[in-house]
C-alpha cells in the first residue's frame, strides 16, 4: 500500500525547509571570529543521476544555471561524478552566502524537474580544530549533521560531537539520531 500511496500522491516527499537550510548563513557569520572554525570557500550538492532524457535536460539546466551564477556572483563550479555513482556540483566562492544560495537554486531546480528523491545532501566545507570537516544537510531528513575527517575514510566522532554542540548553539537544526549521521566518503573538496 505504501508504494501506491506515493504513486497516487497521498504520501509526498518532504520539501526542503528553507529556514532550516539557510540557518547556516547566520551561523557562519556568528562563528567567523572563532579560531577553531572557518569555512573553506567550498560547498557542493550531491545527487543520484538517472538514465533518462528528462534527467539529461535537468543536467543541462543545472550547468546553465551555474554558468549564470558564475557571471553574477563569481562562484566557480565543477560538475563531477564520483566512484560511488553519484554526481556532485562543486562550488568555490569566498562568499559563504553565495555558496548557500547557489546550492539552494540547484536544489530548487532539481525539485522543479521532479527529481527531489534523487537529492542526497548539501555539503559545506569547513575546517574545525585544524581538521577537514563538513556541515552536511540531509535533504530526506531536513536537518544538518557534522562530519570531521582525520583520514580519507576515518572520522573523529568526539570532534563531531563538539561541533554538533557548536552548531546547536548557533541554531543550526542538528539531526538528533546519530545513526543518521552518514559518512559521505569521497567528497571532492
Amino acid at each position: 500500500m505504501g508504494i501506491l500511496s506515493t504513486l497516487f500522491g497521498r504520501n509526498k516527499l518532504k520539501k526542503p525547509e528553507r529556514e532550516k537550510f539557510f540557518s547556516v548563513i547566520t551561523a557562519e557569520i556568528s562563528l567567523s571570529g572563532r579560531m577553531d572554525l572557518r569555512h573553506t570557500d567550498k560547498a557542493g550538492i550531491v545527487f543520484n543521476p538517472v538514465e533518462s532524457s528528462f534527467f539529461d535536460n535537468l543536467d543541462d539546466e543545472i550547468r546553465s544555471l551555474l554558468s549564470v551564477s558564475k557571471s553574477a556572483t563569481g562562484t566557480h563550479f565543477n560538475v563531477v561524478d564520483d566512484t560511488y555513482g553519484t554526481r556532485w556540483a562543486v562550488l568555490d566562492d569566498r562568499d559563504f552566502e553565495d555558496l548557500v544560495t547557489t546550492i539552494h537554486l540547484i536544489s530548487e531546480t532539481i525539485v522543479e524537474h521532479g527529481f527531489a528523491d534523487r537529492m542526497l545532501a548539501a555539503v559545506f566545507g569547513i575546517e574545525y580544530e585544524g581538521k577537514r570537516a563538513y556541515w552536511i544537510y540531509n535533504y530526506k531528513r531536513g536537518s544538518f549533521y557534522p562530519m570531521v575527517q582525520t583520514a580519507p575514510q576515518t572520522r573523529d566522532n568526539a570532534a563531531e560531537m563538539r561541533l554538533s554542540a557548536v552548531m546547536e548553539e548557533e541554531k543550526i537544526p542538528v539531526e538528533r539520531s546519530l545513526e543518521n549521521w552518514y559518512a559521505l566518503w569521497g567528497i571532492p573538496f
